[in-house]
Order: structure tokens, then C-alpha cells, then sequence
């Protein structure tokens, strides 16, 4: 009789270890497809940028600096680079790309330029859309890091190998108030 009660807690043991495993394949799978999507926007900013330079060149002569800068970044290898790294030169990229915007704003000419309209809105919804794929991503690690530091599932996941995931944040500077002095 033993036996069988052994056996039963036995299988309900095993049967919610797999079920703990396939949340954690689930989650996984979601943060995966979460940042993919994110990618899917960041590469089609990093493919932009070049054309914002090129255009922003031909008004800009003084400020080579800004888009020396842009460009040394914008040089590396996009599909080459580790997610961490396209996540870190993104990031660095953000702030070029306002300082770009803020030279549109000293050259009239520029700013009346139809490539240079078109390019800053095509990168204004490419942003939208960053924003909210990066929303996406944080919702989808939030759910999987609860699962890997909530007990018991936290007991399993280091059986198991599974670490809390970095959430997408913004830098430090962009958290500071922008002055604005007239």
C-alpha cells in the first residue's frame, strides 16, 4: 500500500517538474520572439541612419564631430554584433540621433529639405515602434524572471540552468529633465 502512495507523489512530482519545465521553454521561447521583434526595429533604424548622415551632410558642414561620431558607431556589423551589444550601440545611437535632430533645427534649409522630412518622419514611427516593441520585450522578461526567482519554480530553475534576463532600459542621461534655455 506504501508502494502505491510512493509512486503516486512520485509521479505528481515528475509530472509538475515537466509542467515547471515547459513554463520555463514557454517564457524562454517569449523573450526570444519578444527581443526578435525589438531586433526587427533597430535594424531597420540602424539601416536608416546612414541616409539621415548623408542627407544631414550636405546642410551640416560644421559639425562633422556629430556625424563622425554617428558614423564610427553606425560602422560596426549589425548582424554580427551579440544581442547585449546591438541593445548597448543602440542606446548610444539614440543620443547621436537627437543631436542630429537638434542640427536640423540650426540649418532652416535642412529642415525644409522633403529627404530630410521624409527620413525624420520614417525614423519618428521607426521610434514609435521601438518603443513599444521595448515595452513588449520588459512585459515578457518581467513574466519569465518572476518565474525564475519565485519559489518553488526558482528551486528548479537553477536545476534547470535559468537565469534572470536584463531588461530593456533607457540610459541615465535620458532620465534627466532636458533645459532648455531661451
Amino acid at each position: 500500500m506504501w508502494i502505491y502512495i510512493v509512486i503516486a507523489i512520485a509521479i505528481m512530482i515528475l509530472i509538475y517538474v515537466l509542467i515547471i519545465y515547459n513554463k520555463f521553454i514557454t517564457l524562454t521561447n517569449k523573450v526570444k520572439e519578444a527581443f526578435a521583434t525589438m531586433d526587427v526595429y533597430l535594424k531597420k533604424r540602424w539601416d536608416l541612419i546612414p541616409n539621415l548622415v548623408e542627407t544631414v551632410k550636405g546642410y551640416a558642414h560644421h559639425e562633422q564631430e556629430t556625424l563622425k561620431s554617428v558614423t564610427t558607431l553606425r560602422n560596426h556589423t549589425y548582424d554580427t554584433m551579440s544581442n547585449d551589444e546591438k541593445l548597448q550601440t543602440n542606446e548610444e545611437l539614440n543620443g547621436e540621433i537627437k543631436k542630429i535632430m537638434f542640427l536640423a533645427e540650426s540649418y532652416p534649409d535642412l529642415k525644409a529639405s522633403e529627404n530630410f522630412k521624409d527620413l525624420r518622419k520614417e525614423l519618428t514611427q521607426v521610434e514609435n515602434d521601438i518603443a513599444n516593441s521595448r515595452k513588449y520585450y520588459n512585459a515578457v522578461v518581467r513574466m519569465y524572471n518572476n518565474k525564475v526567482e519565485q519559489f518553488p519554480s526558482n528551486i528548479f530553475a537553477k536545476l534547470f540552468g535559468y537565469k534572470p534576463k536584463k531588461m530593456f532600459e533607457i540610459a541615465a542621461e535620458e532620465r534627466e529633465n532636458i533645459k532648455v534655455n531661451l
